[in-house]
């Protein structure tokens, strides 16, 4: 099942120039993404972004539908922004918008996609390391970030296979079909999930570490 296969997570293996950029390097040219987003607001500009963005994603290899994924998810969102801008600002800002946000969620998915998962929660972890003083838990919440990973992929292609699953049996127009499978699957999955947690002593404030924790080597 496809919702299933979603918790394998979004890392491509490959030898590209991209995969083996340390992970701070990705990190800083994706801030730069965004500050960049943010500092040219007109068309031009983040049309060359989203260009950089796309030419990116090829030279690291990754699968070109890959790049097709974020605007079937999102859709109706985009169709949404673009009819309003239209209306309100004309096409160049409705274009402008959409390239920026996309430019953004390209170079994002490029980070995910060209590096581990256990790399990305160590960098985390390492990030906010110096929250210590203040009271913060590195360790937790990375682990919540790894939980968020692994919950909103799973979510996803619950709903694909469900919306199959109803198509299948001629009910894909039945919202009741199509919602209350999830509903369940998704709250079952949480109490799996909060189950292996309490298990492991992950859910109390004396449990151990995350980096030390049996769910950091199994995250992807």
């Amino acid at each position: 099942m496809r919702g299933h296969a979603h918790l394998m997570g979004t890392y491509v293996e490959g030898e590209s120039p991209i995969h083996r950029a340390p992970l701070t390097a990705k990190a800083v040219a994706l801030l730069a993404m965004g500050i960049l987003t943010l500092a040219l607001p007109g068309a031009p500009g983040r049309s060359i972004l989203l260009g950089i963005a796309v030419l990116v994603h090829l030279l690291a290899g990754l699968p070109p539908e890959r790049l097709w994924r974020p605007l079937r998810a999102m859709w109706l969102f985009l169709i949404v922004i673009i009819a309003y801008q239209y209306w309100i600002n004309g096409p160049a800002t409705a274009w402008a918008i959409i390239a920026g946000m996309m430019a953004c969620i390209y170079a994002a998915n490029i980070l995910t996609a060209t590096t581990p998962v256990q790399v990305l929660l160590d960098g985390v972890v390492a990030a906010t390391s110096p929250l210590q003083r203040f009271g913060a838990d590195p360790e937790r919440f990375a682990l919540t970030i790894s939980l968020m990973l692994r919950s909103i992929p799973f979510i996803l292609g619950a709903f694909d296979d469900v919306r199959d699953a109803a198509m299948a049996r001629g009910l894909e127009r039945s919202a009741r079909a199509r919602v209350l499978p999830v509903v369940i699957g998704t709250v079952a999955y949480a109490r799996q999930t909060g189950d292996a947690l309490a298990a492991r002593g992950l859910g109390e404030k004396s449990g151990p570490p995350f980096s030390g924790g049996p769910l950091s080597h199994n995250t992807t």
